[in-house]
């Protein structure tokens, strides 16, 4: 397809963000807001610079020092990261189908068509459209309803419920079951756009509430089946971690936006068994496969390791996810909060620290190791580093431990360093073990969840779902 037609996305001063293509066939941006006081330049993607070790801690009689002050309670700090969301949003944009939803961006910010469209992708830029409307953002709006019509129209099935995995130009399924992951995502989406009061949401909403209640969650186990063919007859012979991980996100969301307790209820059991428990017994090296009676089967996937949503071995990057995901179900539950979720929380980012960052001789986070801690897949995914921020600033927002604020700033550099696309836009999704960028895991830059999220992060108050969070106000103001 040719380039993608101008878009405008405000930025913080109220300026403009020009989504634009060129002869090249490659997106170019041009920087909104702060960008050209505080973003850096394109720059070349090495990996021959090191990643220094957080500075070490401030001695009581080292007198003033800007360690102090963290980051994310820098007015200039927060305003880069307001920039940097609305680069985000502006690369995001172009992933917008006509046909319906929204689909996989390449490299240079292009649609390819050979995805189609896929749920998770709609579903995900939907939910960061419809908290961008949140924040102000104009036209951010309008992309949430066309993602939201997508999951109301061709994605859903009508005859048996639900969602398809995907479709393809012609609308037609490119993928019948019905999965856990998928419909987390569907009801994640859903609430965002009920907060944002979009056309369509609260519909979204209680349609997804339905079918998770219906088909996908044991109230009695107080777990989810993992997948269900097209007309819910015959379940996966498989249960998963990756999906109530996500579940846990959506069933907070749910919560915020409706009000009903027993979706935090739900959360925490999931949260319970997968980390107090499972976590737990296996010193923090958390297994993710299981069988129908939630055995874990540790050599899964042992053919395929370096699979895309269920790598063999331990996956780094959910440590950190579930490391926020437990701090934000604290916030949730307050005085009633039971006390292992902060600590369950601080041992699976010290366990992440430890076994995945910079233990193969470079920087960044490895993808997987395995279950005496060798790295088995070396590539640095970027979601794994932004979830390492966000969990970060999560955990220094809840704890003011100034080592959290170290690894912040650390994280926030080499991002900047490898990970952050200036040029073309986005993340590189994925580098190599020499932190150049590399495709064998993901290929182009499908969408921008998790770095916008890790970028509004610190700019709102800790609350359980980030739709709560964006529609109280900005603690920086």
């Amino acid at each position: 397809m040719g380039a993608p037609a101008p878009s405008l996305l405000s930025g913080p001063d109220h300026s403009t963000a020009v989504v634009c293509g060129s002869n090249d066939g490659v997106i170019r941006r041009t920087p909104a807001g702060f960008a050209g006081v505080l973003a850096l330049p394109a720059r070349e993607n090495t990996a021959t610079v090191p990643t220094p070790d957080p500075p070490p801690p401030r001695t009581a009689d080292a007198g003033w020092s800007y360690m102090s002050h963290p980051w994310i309670d820098r007015p200039a700090h927060k305003a880069w990261l307001h920039s940097e969301a609305q680069r985000l949003l502006s690369f995001g944009a172009a992933a917008e189908r006509p046909e319906a939803g929204f689909g996989w961006l390449d490299n240079n910010g292009l649609l390819e068509a050979v995805h189609g469209t896929p749920t998770w992708v709609t579903c995900r830029m939907t939910h960061v459209f419809a908290l961008a409307h949140m924040m102000g953002v104009p036209r951010a709006g309008t992309l949430a309803d066309h993602g939201v019509r997508a999951l109301l129209g061709p994605l859903r099935d009508t005859e048996y419920g639900g969602w398809y995995g995907g479709i393809n130009p012609e609308d037609r399924p490119t993928q019948t079951a019905k999965s856990a992951y998928e419909h987390a995502f569907v009801l994640l989406a859903a609430a965002s756009a009920a907060a944002a009061d979009r056309p369509g949401g609260r519909e979204l909403l209680d349609l997804a509430i339905a079918v998770i209640e219906e088909r996908f969650y044991d109230e009695k186990l107080g777990r989810c089946h993992e997948s269900w063919d097209r007309a819910w007859t015959e379940s996966e012979e498989y249960r998963g971690i990756n999906s109530h991980m996500h579940l846990v996100e959506a069933f907070m969301a749910t919560a915020e936006v409706t009000g009903r307790s027993h979706w935090l209820e739900r959360a925490l059991r999931i949260a319970e068994f997968a980390i107090h428990e499972v976590a737990a017994d296996h010193d923090w090296r958390l297994p993710e496969h299981f069988t129908t009676d939630w055995q874990p089967l540790p050599e899964y996937n042992t053919g395929d390791r370096a699979h895309p949503f269920r790598p063999y071995g331990v996956t780094v990057g959910h440590l950190l996810e579930w490391s926020r995901l437990l701090v934000q179900l604290d916030q949730a539950f307050g005085a009633a909060a039971p006390g292992w979720l902060m600590s369950d929380a601080e041992a699976l980012f010290d366990a992440a620290v430890r076994r995945g960052w910079h233990v193969d001789g470079a920087p960044g986070f490895v993808y997987t190791h395995d279950w005496n801690d060798a790295p088995v897949v070396r590539e640095r995914m970027h979601w794994v580093l932004t979830e390492a921020i966000a969990a970060a600033a999560t955990l220094l927002r809840r704890t003011g431990d100034p080592e959290y604020d170290r690894w912040y700033r650390t994280w926030w550099d080499y991002a900047e360093r490898v990970f952050v696309d200036r040029e073309r836009g986005s993340w590189h999704h994925e580098l190599g073990p020499d932190n150049r960028p590399s495709d064998t895991v993901w290929s182009g830059k499908p969408d921008v969840y998790h770095a916008f999220q890790t970028a509004i992060l610190p700019l709102y108050p800790l609350t359980p779902a980030f739709c709560s969070a964006v529609g109280a106000a900005p603690e920086w103001d």
